[in-house]
């Protein structure tokens, strides 16, 4: 199947100035020489504890910040130098579902100018062709046609998020970074969106990096999952692979610390010891050595690399000396 996406080696960090003259006297690296692809029509699945650069991450393969090294190659083209004209018309096809529904939305816009504003931005379709694309994005995410005239704070959660989506859709994009779409909302509406976010990938083909701290949301909507520590992949694979046979200690600890909902199974856990270290002093060595249980002498000393110890066929790559 046909690449959509490819990041080789993309690193952002963000200088961190102290003294009087305001100088650079460390770099916090929130993303640091990540590499992956994501076909078409398929879901990525990004997991990892808040702070190891998720977030960063989706954000600078859409150019809302620059990064720092590295490549984005979208469609076989590589946009981190594009310019902005160029970009402009890139972003047609690349875009974002934020993770807030209450900080998203503009409150002084109605729904209709909300969904509206990306197509007035390019300068796509009469008002008559708006208004219609503005009606087919409402049943698209299963709202009624008559909220275009209220206002964001009319509306729940939920709600919100689907508006948002719509807004996301309104370009007809090839991809869309979900930053935590759910992570905000109810359990019991968490799988609406997510279930809608399964029925527009098979409806119109669009690819995803779904960010999340969750891995059962994850295993629900992701065809492939990689697990971020420190600003870097330490495992991917696919999602069957990764549920049933987790190589990293980091990722076997995550797996084991979501709930089971059978009260005669006794849990099982990796207690992890201390926080993660800060992205701007990270430890020498393997980033994740200071807490992991089955740390050796050469992870003190030389960071892993990410390897794939599965087949040509099913990959599995993992960043840790014990492979």
């Amino acid at each position: 199947m046909q690449n959509l996406l490819e990041v080789k080696n993309l690193k952002k960090y963000f200088p961190v100035k102290s003294g009087f003259l305001r100088r650079v006297r460390h770099h916090l690296k929130a993303v640091d020489g990540v590499s992956f692809v994501i076909q078409k029509a398929k879901t990525l699945g990004l997991v990892g504890e808040s702070g190891c650069g998720k977030t960063s991450l989706g954000r600078t393969i859409l150019r809302l910040m620059e990064a720092t090294a590295g490549e984005i190659l979208f469609e076989g083209i590589n946009i981190v130098h594009l310019s902005r004209k160029h970009m402009n018309k890139k972003r047609r096809d690349m875009q974002i579902i934020f993770q807030d529904p209450y900080g998203s939305l503009n409150p002084r816009m109605t729904i209709c100018e909300i969904i509206r504003e990306p197509l007035d931005t390019h300068n796509i379709g009469s008002k008559e062709e708006k208004s219609k694309r503005i009606l087919d994005l409402l049943d698209v995410v299963h709202l009624r046609r008559n909220v275009l005239n209220r206002y964001p704070h009319e509306f729940s959660g939920g709600q919100r998020q689907r508006i948002g989506i719509a807004r996301a859709l309104a370009l007809h994009p090839k991809f869309i970074v979900a930053d935590e779409p759910v992570s905000a909302l109810d359990v019991s509406v968490q799988s609406q969106v997510l279930n809608l976010i399964s029925e527009l990938q098979k409806k119109f083909g669009i690819s995803f990096l779904f960010i999340s701290h969750d891995l059962a949301v994850v295993q629900h909507i992701s065809h492939d999952v990689a697990v971020m520590y420190l600003g870097k992949i330490v495992e991917k694979t696919s999602t069957e692979n990764l549920y049933k046979n987790p190589k990293h200690p980091y990722t076997q600890s995550l797996l084991l610390a979501i709930p089971v909902a059978d009260p005669k199974q006794k849990p099982q856990r990796i207690i992890l010891e201390g926080d993660a270290p800060s992205s701007w002093a990270p430890p020498p060595g393997c980033p994740f050595h200071p807490r992991c249980p089955e740390a050796k002498e050469i992870c003190r000393e030389v960071i892993p690399e990410l390897k794939n110890v599965g087949t040509a066929e099913n990959e599995h790559w993992v960043s840790c000396h014990l492979y």
